[in-house]
């Protein structure tokens, strides 16, 4: 059962350019992420690791892929494994998919049991030059915990030391900057859903009830259309914890005068959606509030402008830094005097802005990047200035996901309430309608 429910055109497409890619006689070798252990005999829902699903649209553990453009035979050239189907393990865990499913899914025309890969791979290997072993690259990404992939690049260098050996994940990253038209289509989606989680929030948010219960609002609208859920741990930070870029205990009351800030998205199909988004709990903000508040949103506009073919995620950065830094002067943070006279590997802004403005999102809500890559048509990225005053309790962040065109730029959340009198009415009338 293909859950997904995306066309496999996309997958041998993405195959195909794939294999383009790679260098004489070389093959490359995939593996499906591995079930994780919760505690006990539990484990927490399963996830495709995201290169795996780009590649096949299967949705399963216990699956290889082997790509092998050169090999003499055309049968041999791609193949997919899945696990053997077992009538047990059905009655047990539910459904399973066989052969003829996994290449109605993926468009793969070899489709094997996985039991038969560790003798294909003997096979294969012994006639190729070249194998690209896979792992996920990401600049910031840190794990102590010893991935599948990990254990299976280990096993094929042990097994075959004398190849020469490369990695896939720089292709793929170029590759999966660019989005299809199918997999744009299936962002806005994810984005739209998240867009509706947001409006009931607007309803529903008001003094004296949890942050927590106003992240079930959130994951009721989620599961309700679809999505597989959160494509990360939301965040939903009233008052001095909107001040914490990554907050996530979403377990305090919601107080009288604050405010709230949203980073919420959902994941449909596997596809991430990204959206922030700050209110006043009791629906009416303050006047610090609005002119903090106005202060990022005066920025967002300008920066969207820069969402263009061309472009870097470097130029937003350094193109938001110096116009909040004008913004904080206004708000009296500092002086422009005091600015002159800063330290420049210290400069004040960053006591109130520590992130950046922006990144690719896709298959992961942190998708792959290159800060100085070019824009491209195709590629999806998010555009979130904030500003955070801890000794005022006050954290705001704006985010929109952005569709790079040959012309302006598209904003999937378009329509999604951002002014403060937009959120005050909206707010205002849900209050009275209640």
């Amino acid at each position: 059962m293909n859950n997904n429910n995306i066309g496999k055109a996309l997958f041998v497409n993405n195959r195909k350019n794939f294999s383009e890619k790679l260098t004489k006689n070389a093959m490359a070798v995939f593996c499906a992420n591995e079930e994780m252990p919760r505690n006990g005999d539990q484990f927490y829902p399963y996830r495709q690791q995201s290169d795996f699903f780009y590649l096949t649209g299967i949705d399963r553990d216990c699956a290889y892929l082997i790509i092998y453009p050169d090999h003499p035979n055309p049968a041999m050239r791609e193949i997919l494994f899945v696990e053997p189907y077992s009538e047990n393990k059905v009655i047990w865990r539910g459904e399973m998919i066989d052969s003829k499913e996994a290449a109605e899914i993926s468009g793969a025309t070899n489709v094997m049991y996985s039991d038969s890969f560790e003798s294909v791979l003997q096979d294969l290997a012994l006639s190729c030059d070249t194998i690209y072993l896979n792992t996920f690259e990401y600049p910031r990404y840190e794990c102590k915990v010893t991935t599948i992939q990990q254990r299976f690049l280990n096993d094929i260098k042990a097994k075959f030391p004398l190849h020469k050996f490369e990695r896939s994940a720089p292709i793929l990253n170029k590759m999966r900057m660019i989005k299809s038209q199918e997999e744009i289509e299936v962002t806005k989606q994810a984005c739209d859903i998240t867009a509706e989680a947001f409006r009931r929030c607007l309803k529903t948010v008001k003094p004296d009830v949890y942050e927590y219960q106003i992240q079930a609002e959130i994951e009721y609208i989620f599961k309700y259309n679809g999505a597989n859920g959160h494509a990360y741990y939301p965040i939903v930070a009233a008052g001095k914890n909107a001040c914490c870029l990554h907050y996530s205990a979403n377990n305090k009351i919601l107080k009288d005068g604050d405010l709230i800030l949203f980073d919420i998205g959902c994941e449909y199909k596997n596809y991430s959606s990204d959206l922030s988004r700050t209110i006043p709990i009791n629906g009416k903000f303050t006047e610090r509030q609005k002119d903090c508040y106005n202060a990022v949103l005066r920025v967002m506009k300008e920066i969207t402008k820069l969402y263009k073919v061309g472009g870097t995620i470097d130029e937003i950065n350094r193109t938001t830094y110096k116009l909040m830094e004008e913004e904080m002067i206004k708000l009296g943070l500092f002086s422009a005097e005091d600015v002159k006279n800063q330290d420049p590997d210290a400069p004040l802004y960053r006591k109130y802005l520590m992130h950046g403005m922006a990144h690719h999102i896709g298959l992961d809500v942190h998708d792959s990047v290159d800060k100085f890559e070019p824009f491209k048509p195709g590629m999806i990225l998010t555009c979130e200035p904030g500003i955070y005053i801890r000794e005022e309790g006050i954290g705001i962040r704006i985010e929109n996901d952005l569709l790079i065109t040959e012309g302006e730029p598209i904003n999937l959340f378009e329509g999604l309430p951002i002014e403060v009198e937009e959120i005050e009415n909206l707010m205002h009338n849900s209050i009275h309608n209640s």
